[in-house]
C-alpha cells in the first residue's frame, strides 16, 4: 500500500507542478470544457501560490502526484455568491485540485481533500469552501461523495462555477 504525504510545495517544484497542471488543462479541453482554457492557471499563478504558502503537493515517496492551493479566509469572489454559504466563520478555500496523469482514477483527489480537512481542523478552521466548473463531472462526484453541500454559484473570469461548502466536525 502506498504512503502519501501532503505538504507545502517548494519553489524548486514549480516546473513539476506546472507539468501536472498542463496535463489537467489539456484533459479539460479534450472533455470539451472551457474550464482552464483561458490562460489560467499558468506558471505565474503557481509561483504566487508557493510564495504565499498556498501551494500544496501530494507525494508518493519523492514523487509529486497532485497539487492544489489551500487558502485561509480569502476568496473575494466567494463574497458575491449567488446563493448562500452554510457558515460565515473562518474557512479554507481549495483551488486548482489536480492529479498527475499517471495517477488518475486512484482516488487521490479524495485523499488530498481528506488531508485538507485534517489541515483545517488542525488550524481550528471548520469550514471548507470549493468551486468547480458545471461540467467537471469527476470533481462534482467527489464533492458529492465527500458530503460537500451545494451553496450556489460564484463567478471567475466571467464564468459561473458551482460552489460547495463542507462544515467539519469539531473534535474534542
Amino acid at each position: 500500500m502506498s504512503i502519501y504525504h501532503f505538504r507545502k510545495a517548494l519553489p524548486s517544484e514549480k516546473a513539476k507542478i506546472w507539468e501536472i497542471l498542463q496535463f489537467a488543462i489539456q484533459r479539460r479541453k479534450e472533455e470539451g470544457s472551457n474550464q482552464w482554457q483561458d490562460g489560467y492557471p499558468n506558471p505565474e499563478v503557481i509561483e504566487i501560490d508557493i510564495e504565499k504558502g498556498y501551494g500544496f503537493v501530494l507525494t508518493e515517496e519523492n514523487t509529486i502526484i497532485g497539487y492544489c492551493a489551500v487558502i485561509s479566509n480569502y476568496e473575494p469572489e466567494y463574497e458575491k455568491i449567488v446563493g448562500k454559504w452554510l457558515t460565515n466563520d473562518d474557512f479554507v478555500v481549495v483551488h486548482r485540485i489536480t492529479i498527475a496523469q499517471n495517477y488518475l482514477g486512484q482516488g487521490l483527489s479524495k485523499i488530498m481533500l481528506e488531508n485538507i480537512e485534517d489541515f483545517s481542523i488542525n488550524n481550528h478552521i471548520f469550514s471548507i469552501k470549493v468551486d468547480t466548473n458545471f461540467d467537471n463531472f469527476a470533481m462534482l462526484k467527489i464533492f458529492e461523495k465527500m458530503e460537500y453541500i451545494y451553496c450556489g454559484e460564484v463567478y471567475f473570469r466571467g464564468s459561473p462555477r458551482k460552489a460547495f461548502e463542507k462544515v467539519l466536525r469539531k473534535t474534542l
